[in-house]
């Protein structure tokens, strides 16, 4: 883990990494996107441009959810 460890570090520099990169990281390492997601938590690194909207300010009421 130590190897992934310096790619989050080395790819963000500001303390700050997106959704994309972890994904690429994860898949360079052999290793799970939720184990990425823990080591960018021990780091204290933050994620942007998350894919799903997890990390993003915006909030929805009822009426902008979409229907399912």
């Amino acid at each position: 883990m130590e190897e992934v460890k310096k790619s989050l570090q080395e790819a963000s520099p500001q303390g700050k990494i997106s959704c994309a990169m972890c994904f690429k990281i994860a898949r360079e390492h052999n290793c799970s996107v939720a184990e990425v997601g823990d080591l960018c938590n021990q780091l204290k690194i933050k994620i942007t441009s998350c894919q799903l909207g997890c990390f993003d300010a915006k909030v929805f009421c009822d009426d902008d959810r979409a229907d399912s």
